[in-house]
């Protein structure tokens, strides 16, 4: 039985990927989105320090996804947020997400995606056995949400990769509604760097 990981690589990986993310919105935030660049972003909207409207949250309870693509405004990155202003059915909103709340980033131009574990699953969960290596995963979709409360007639199913029983993961179904101006990204097989793999064992 391998011994208890008391360094965590889990919480120092998502530290370091979720660095990435704040890199690409820094720069995005500088001098706009290069090229074809635009990024989905999902995060848990229960999540301590998010905030955003009354109306956003009640639709969206519990996760959801933006899109940074053509109309966004006021993107300001800070060391553990970031706040940007987008527009959902024509309305107006401005968000402010913790880094720490996210659970997806996905740029469909390059096929790149980041998938991240939610911190209360990282609290509660303590399971004995040590997964094997981390491997990218292919075909995937990593900007997936939870079930919504009230399932969106619009929105696509997605299908329900396999995975290993190890523990219990995040069931992907729906994805939340995306501003106004955001295109659907394009197909094709996805990269996507999973932290599944890096848990907390005893």
């Amino acid at each position: 039985m391998a011994g208890k990981d008391l360094i965590r690589y889990d919480l120092l990986v998502q530290d370091a990927l979720k660095g990435v993310v704040r890199k690409v919105l820094i720069d995005a935030g500088r001098d706009g989105l290069p090229g074809e660049h635009h990024f989905y972003i999902s995060f848990q909207t229960d999540y301590p320090g998010v905030r955003l409207s009354n109306r956003l949250r009640e639709k969206y309870p519990q996760e959801m996804t933006i899109v940074l693509q053509h109309q966004f405004w006021d993107l300001n990155v800070t060391e553990h947020t970031f706040e940007v202003g987008l527009s959902f059915s024509g309305v107006p909103e401005r968000l402010l997400i913790p880094f720490d709340a996210l659970t997806g980033f996905f740029d469909p131009s390059v096929q790149f995606g980041l998938k991240f574990d939610s911190q209360d699953e990282d609290e509660e969960e303590e399971i004995a056995e040590t997964p094997p290596a981390p491997q990218p995963l292919r075909n995937s979709e990593p900007v997936e949400l939870k079930q919504p409360r009230k399932p969106l007639p619009a929105a696509e199913k997605k299908p329900t990769p396999e995975k290993a029983p190890a523990k219990a993961e995040r069931k992907p179904s729906e994805t939340a509604p995306v501003p106004d101006t955001a295109e659907a990204g394009s197909s094709g097989s996805a990269e996507v760097v999973s932290l599944d793999a890096f848990r907390k064992k005893n």
